[in-house]
């Protein structure tokens, strides 16, 4: 016989908290006010002056969209979950709510971030947060990148060469142009034909923390960002990178301007490595390595899909990705028990 009990809910929620709930750690140590306000600021909230129901609370949508990210759910799949579970009914302050935000709602919030140039609004706050715990990055930055998939899609060759030239066929309806992702590229990576774009990624090298990205179509080489994302707040000037961003005349000048280049070096066309190169190399990768730890989070997350369209969704969508891996990240840090350094 099943025992029934009038504190049935809350004897589960002390249970949750027993067995150790991120959200609850989450809610410890960030501060989900000011990342509410950092866009609020960038985005503001839409004007009331027409009347009409008022928006949800910034900062329960923030809440929401970090809950998305971190369990990697589709608008669809949000709007369910906050019906029916329970942790994420208390994490986003809806326990006792009869009303939460649908997928219309999480569309259109993420919409308001677009169209006000504020994609990167929610990693920029979150970044000040982990300086605010002492996280600053040190040690040097590991600088990769790594291939994010997309919807493919069902293109003739006409439609292609026009694309490629920066056109769109004029016989396409206004919901064909609407589903076609005309920013998403294809590229090959050890033999196998990739579509989608590309995450660039400067991570410290001490804490694993993203500290700078850029997004771009996947054909885009991956030397072109090594510049877009070196970060100047970094405490130390060493810089961590693979083969493929060799590059004589940028390393010189990066050098002139204090940077320490730690790129592993290619063998000359024809000839193998020396020894010393291949120790040199080893000792680099040791270091860059710590960066896949990242993409593999990343990977658990979801954030190597996009169920998105276009590069400006893509790039709201990684920036809001790179976020909660930070939120999540500092978490680590914390229950870890590793402190704040001062040194390397």
């Amino acid at each position: 016989m099943i025992k029934e009990s009038l504190f049935a809910a809350e004897e589960r929620e002390a249970k949750l908290d027993k067995l150790g709930d991120i959200l609850q750690v989450l809610e410890k140590h960030v501060d989900f006010k000011a990342l509410s306000q950092a866009i609020d600021q960038a985005a503001p909230r839409p004007s009331q002056e027409k009347g009409g129901r008022p928006p949800y609370p910034t900062e329960l949508m923030v809440r929401v969209i970090v809950l998305q990210q971190l369990y990697n759910l589709s608008d669809e799949q949000m709007e369910f979950q906050l019906l029916d579970r329970l942790s994420f009914q208390r994490f986003a302050g809806l326990r006792h709510s009869s009303q939460i935000p649908d997928r219309t709602t999480l569309w259109t919030f993420k919409e308001r971030l677009i169209k006000a140039d504020a994609s990167d609004s929610l990693f920029d706050a979150v970044n000040r947060e982990l300086d605010k715990h002492g996280y600053i990055a040190r040690c040097g930055q590991i600088i990769d990148a790594t291939l994010v998939p997309a919807p493919r899609q069902q293109l003739d060759k006409d439609e292609k060469a026009l694309i490629k030239q920066d056109a769109m066929p004029i016989d396409w309806t206004p919901a064909q142009r609407r589903q076609k992702d005309i920013d998403a590229s294809w590229t090959k990576k050890h033999g196998k034909s990739h579509h989608g774009y590309k995450l660039t990624t400067s991570v410290d090298k001490r804490y694993k923390l993203i500290r700078k990205l850029k997004v771009s179509t996947a054909s885009e080489h991956d030397t072109h960002h090594l510049e877009d994302v070196l970060d100047s707040g970094n405490t130390s000037r060493d810089v961590y990178a693979d083969k493929g961003y060799v590059d004589g005349a940028r390393e010189a000048r990066l050098q002139d301007q204090g940077w320490r280049m730690r790129i592993q070096h290619k063998a000359p066309k024809g000839k193998a490595q020396s020894d010393c190169q291949q120790r040199r190399n080893q000792r680099i990768a040791k270091s860059r390595a710590r960066v896949e730890h990242v993409y593999a989070s990343l990977q658990q997350m979801g954030g190597k899909g996009l169920r998105c369209i276009g590069l400006d969704r893509a790039l709201l969508q990684l920036n809001l990705k790179a976020a909660t891996y930070n939120l999540r990240r500092l978490c680590s840090l914390k229950t870890g028990g590793v402190a704040p350094a001062f040194a390397c």
